[in-house]
């Protein structure tokens, strides 16, 4: 089998999109954006053995893979359009490129966002997939909408899928490892705090580093409050790292978000619908002496040190 044959095999599934008069199959995919919308683009690679077991499940690979990106465009509350796929196999291995395809299909199909191309080559496993969405023209969720006084927000628990990465070699909690492998990304949250949220970001790399982000972009600092951190009873029955990990363990994929305070009552009624927990977990403050960055308090208000800081490929 050679590369264009493994292609139109294993990679030639597509939802039929009105939006998509041309997709898998060309040089090009084509797509058409309405024009009161934007499109929203984003990237992610990942490397066997940096963000996934080498010898993990392919389907599992698969789904993260594109499940990560689809976190990104929940962040910006865009609705998924579609993705292009960048693989890259040290060799082909019909058995796990089906297991891919099939697990990739599965995800693609269920989130609305079909396959829009890409490429294959020969090298050290790597995945990378762009993900395309839309939102309101001008609307986007943007890291640099903040205001001081602005409630922070998180949806879900933190710290399960740094929990999760942990229990991989142990065959430890299930639904920490699910957690890991198949982070939720919370499209239908973003979509509907377009208008009320002033700022958002997805937890990839650890609650202190992304909120850190809108801090930087917003020109504030942030004040967690530790004890207020949704975490899951299976992370807690782990031991003292979890707060750890909810703190900066990263693979979490949730979103992170400001309110201001005049619109939390709006915020609460357009989530009705969306199933997901919301927790507030500190507020947006002035930057003192226009130093920005988080700091973490305990429930007597003591500076806290995080322990884990978030996940950085070069430091």
């Amino acid at each position: 089998m050679n590369e264009f044959e493994l292609i139109r095999t294993y990679f030639h599934f597509s939802a039929a999109e009105e939006s998509i008069p041309l997709g898998v199959g060309d040089d090009c995919a084509l797509v058409d954006i309405p024009p009161d919308r934007q499109l929203a683009i984003t990237t992610d690679t990942l490397v066997s053995g940096v963000h996934f077991p080498a010898d993990g499940d392919p389907g599992l690979i698969a789904r993260r893979a594109l499940r990560v990106n689809l976190s990104d465009l929940a962040a910006m509350g865009a609705r998924p359009l579609g993705f292009q796929l960048a693989l890259t196999l040290p060799e082909l291995d019909s058995d796990w490129v089906a297991d891919f395809s099939r697990g990739l299909a599965l995800d693609a199909r269920d989130f609305d966002c079909p396959l829009l191309g890409g490429d294959t080559t020969r090298g050290p496993l790597a995945i990378t997939i762009t993900a395309l969405g839309t939102v309101p023209r001008h609307r986007a969720l943007l890291r640099s909408g903040a205001r001081a006084g602005d409630l922070v927000y998180v949806t879900g628990s933190l710290g399960d899928g740094a929990g999760g990465l942990h229990c991989l070699a142990d065959a430890g909690d299930d639904y920490l490892v699910n957690r890991y492998w198949l982070p939720q990304p919370r499209l239908e949250v973003g979509q509907a705090l377009i208008g009320i949220a002033s700022a958002a970001v997805d937890v990839s790399d650890g609650l202190v580093q992304d909120l850190g982000h809108i801090a930087a972009a917003s020109g504030l600092a942030a004040r967690l409050q530790s004890e207020l951190l949704p975490i899951a009873p299976q992370l807690l029955a782990r031991g003292g790292e979890a707060r750890a990990w909810a703190l900066g363990g990263g693979d979490d994929y949730e979103l992170c978000f400001t309110v201001p305070p005049s619109l939390i009552s709006a915020m609460e009624f357009a989530l009705v619908d969306c199933g997901v927990a919301v927790t507030r977990v500190g507020q947006m403050l002035a930057a003192s002496g226009g130093a920005t960055g988080v700091h973490c308090v305990d429930a007597s208000g003591n500076p806290l040190e995080p322990g884990v800081r978030g996940y950085d490929h070069f430091r």
